[in-house]
């Protein structure tokens, strides 16, 4: 555990600077600035170093270990347009690493706001060796040798969900993300926003999230962007917003989130759009700049009557989606069948009753469809007004329901699938119905 000088990037390639740049990534990748070569005189001076213990649950606390000059700062100016900008650190030998940055107006700009699921990238962030995951409960007494033999989440038959809620502990957003990390040998090449997503976690994630983004702008719809904590302290104004959107994977949400939500669909007329699979799953704490987890279902148990991790320990998320996560269909990918073509989402699609759609995506990890990765169901939670417009055909009926419904003076929108932002920019008809829906949401 005493790892407090042990740097991190493996030392014996490293070299002794590395050159930092500020991007900004909509429509297309946006040079903002060049923020400074670093170098320090003694060797390997620049290579960031963590503190002692499970700095997991701590944060790794940059800048306070060994910069013993006030002059050495590493601190940047937030830009003033909102959006998600990258941060890239490239060494001359060509190494690079970037790490995204929610950048929110100081007010409101746009009438759509769109959530960035920051607490998932935090949930499945395992720097440090510890994750929502991996080793949930704590670091291990002995250093992992082979993850199969070693870590619980291959040994117990429950998974990682073997111990309580009581003994997850925290995890700290102040780390590192590998997985929000862009596969490009460096921000100056020609990848582009319609290019397919690389990485396991990366199509789940923020260069998933990306797509949604520059969609939007496309499209030349105004937003503005934040991150889940702002909605959870309030900093999210959500009554001056028309629209709020969630993509991709927001799984993990605080009651506060969820309440305020809840209260703005149905008592402020707020319009909702979950474009997204698997989301407001699970109840999770924000405590000082940290995240834990306090619901996880035990299947085992015969008299379980929850829907989800989020039912069992608040509300079932059907209710304010209209759908749920289900375990069929999980890991396949495939295109949605229209339901009711008469439906307004499919306006200027030219999509009769039967037809495919949400054939092409750039998800790489789960290819082939809309309606994948993991996909959500109407549930018995589901509110009774709810219109089913489509489904995915993924096998065993596990494709995802897109489903609309008016809720007191709100309406809410779902697509019930991770894949779905994936294929806006390649599919047509995923494209249009995403437009139809975000045009009445705003008149």
């Amino acid at each position: 555990m005493g790892t407090s000088r042990r740097a991190l990037g493996d030392t014996r390639h490293s070299t002794e600077q590395y050159q930092l740049t500020l991007w900004r990534y909509g429509l297309k990748k946006e040079f903002v600035a060049m923020l400074s070569w670093f170098d320090e005189h003694g060797p390997l001076a620049t290579e960031q170093i963590t503190p002692d213990g499970d700095y997991s649950q701590t944060g790794v606390d940059w800048n306070r270990h060994g910069y013993p000059s006030s002059h050495v700062q590493q601190f940047v100016t937030a830009p003033s347009r909102s959006g998600l900008y990258y941060l890239w650190a490239r060494t001359p030998s060509g190494n690079t690493f970037s790490f995204p940055w929610v950048v929110s107006p100081p007010e409101p700009q746009a009438r759509i706001a769109v959530l960035a699921s920051t607490n998932t990238w935090n949930a499945y962030n395992n720097f440090g060796g510890r994750s929502n995951y991996i080793n949930p409960g704590g670091l291990q007494p002995a250093p992992t040798v082979n993850a199969r033999l070693d870590l619980e989440r291959y040994t117990s038959q429950k998974g990682p969900w073997s111990i309580p809620d009581s003994a997850f502990k925290p995890l700290a957003f102040e780390r590192p993300e590998p997985g929000n990390h862009i596969f490009d040998n460096s921000p100056w090449t020609e990848s582009s926003i319609t290019d397919s997503i690389q990485g396991r976690l990366q199509c789940g994630q923020a260069p998933a999230e990306w797509r949604l983004l520059g969609w939007l702008e496309r499209e030349q719809f105004d937003y503005d962007y934040y991150a889940e904590a702002q909605l959870h302290d309030g900093t999210l104004p959500l009554q001056r917003y028309s629209v709020l959107i969630i993509s991709l994977h927001p799984e993990y949400w605080t009651r506060e989130m969820f309440n305020k939500v809840e209260h703005w669909v149905h008592e402020e007329g707020g319009r909702l759009i979950y474009l997204g699979g698997n989301g407001v799953n699970c109840e999770v704490l924000l405590e000082r700049n940290t995240m834990r987890c306090i619901s996880h279902e035990d299947k085992t148990d015969p008299c379980a009557r929850h829907e989800s991790r989020m039912h069992r320990t608040h509300e079932p998320e059907a209710r304010l989606l209209g759908v749920a996560f289900t375990d069929p269909g999980a890991m396949t990918s495939a295109p949605y069948r229209v339901i009711d073509p008469e439906h307004w989402v499919f306006r200027k699609t030219g999509l009769h009753k039967g037809d495919l759609f949400g054939e092409k995506s750039l998800h790489e990890r789960v290819p082939g469809g809309a309606s994948g990765h993991e996909t959500d169901k109407i549930t018995p939670s589901s509110p009774p007004s709810l219109q089913h417009v489509a489904k995915g055909i993924n096998p065993e009926d596990g494709g995802a329901d897109m489903v609309y419904f008016e809720q007191d003076k709100g309406a809410v929108f779902s697509v019930g699938s991770i894949t779905w932002v994936c294929s806006l920019f390649p599919d047509k008809h995923v494209s249009r119905i995403t437009r139809n829906v975000i045009e009445r949401f705003l008149e």
